[in-house]
């Protein structure tokens, strides 16, 4: 036996039978006996035989093959994403690639390029915090691919997409602040090009007019990962500005801006309560525990490959469907003192 990938034709010279035969012996055709049957598998089994994919894409015209694109894996929210996706996908007999754009806009095209390159049946993204030029995602729609965007979405852009009520969900948040009698409550907000950093920022801004409670730009700072937190906490604290509530957009900033504040005396949440975004799994386990608004992150990964499965077995075109699930606020430690 030849080394490398075993194919139905070495099968069918060992076994002195027809290519032709083997194939049908490993598709459990009927017309092929049993005893065929079992000692075709069982070399096949034997030889590691693999089905040559791109050739049975090729005369199925679909690969069976979708591909993810995620910001950054290193994200519990994604990473959850991720596990949905997987379970619908597998359930559904189809492979998963996935890519990961590190928050850039250039690898997030190197990627697009790379998955239609390997013939994937569809695509699910979440964009970069840096893409603003949205052509590369066009060519998508221009190749007849379907699209599925979730989380982090492009206004005006004609695909489905699966969401959650950020603004509802932010405003709850800041909402939770304010009635446990926060008044100068900071901002941690995200990017302004993305709208869950718009949304997001709207809803703490919405929950402190109808409260009553003055909308100071002061209070917002552009600060979206641990590092920008930490420097965000540094210069609240050097410039004076008095807080004592903060809503972060995600849970690593407020993670980040729970540890500075503490590294400086600051107790939480007894001086400043801290609310973050996405109830990683890093929140049930930071001390105090952080309150943090729950994305349900693996229902959005299967409702989106759902969307995205039904995409590609539809032999009809349909209105683009947008699916907005429900998040709901996990109170834990950092807003609430329990002594």
């Amino acid at each position: 036996m030849k080394k490398g990938f075993t194919t139905i034709k070495d099968i069918a010279r060992e076994l002195k039978v027809s290519p032709s035969t083997v194939s049908r012996a490993l598709k459990n055709h009927p017309d092929i006996s049993e005893d065929t049957k079992r000692a075709v598998n069982e070399l096949a089994e034997k030889l590691n035989y693999q089905p040559n994919a791109v050739a049975l894409s090729l005369k199925r015209q679909r690969s069976n093959t979708i591909g993810v694109i995620i910001p950054e894996i290193v994200h519990y929210f994604f990473s959850s994403v991720i596990s949905g996706i997987e379970d619908v996908a597998y359930e559904a007999s189809f492979n998963v690639i996935i890519c990961q754009s590190n928050e850039m806009a250039d690898r997030e095209k190197a990627n697009i390029k790379t998955l239609l390159a390997n013939q994937v049946d569809g695509i699910l993204v979440s964009v970069s915090k840096a893409t603003k030029d949205f052509s590369h995602l066009e060519k998508i729609k221009n190749s007849e691919v379907p699209l599925v965007f979730y989380d982090r979405i492009i206004p005006g852009f004609k695909a489905d997409q699966v969401i959650i009520d950020d603004f509802d969900a932010s405003y709850r948040a800041t909402k939770h602040l304010i009635d446990i009698g926060k008044k100068r409550i900071a901002h941690f907000a995200g990017p302004k090009n993305l709208l869950i950093g718009q949304h997001r920022k709207q809803g703490y801004q919405k929950a402190l007019e109808d409260a009553g409670l003055p909308v100071e730009e002061e209070l917002v700072f552009d600060a979206d990962s641990f590092e920008k937190a930490r420097l965000a906490v540094l210069k609240v604290l050097e410039s004076g500005i008095a807080i004592d509530g903060l809503f972060a957009v995600n849970d690593l900033t407020a993670i980040g801006a729970m540890q500075t504040l503490q590294k400086k005396g600051i107790k939480i949440p007894q001086e400043v309560a801290v609310v973050g975004f996405s109830d990683g799994r890093f929140s049930g386990i930071t001390d105090p525990t952080l309150t943090s608004v729950d994305q349900h992150g693996y229902e959005m990964g299967t409702v989106a490959t759902q969307l995205l499965l039904k995409r590609i077995h539809s032999k009809e075109d349909y209105p683009c469907e947008t699916k907005v699930l429900n998040a709901n606020l996990i109170i834990r430690g950092s807003s609430v003192f329990s002594p």
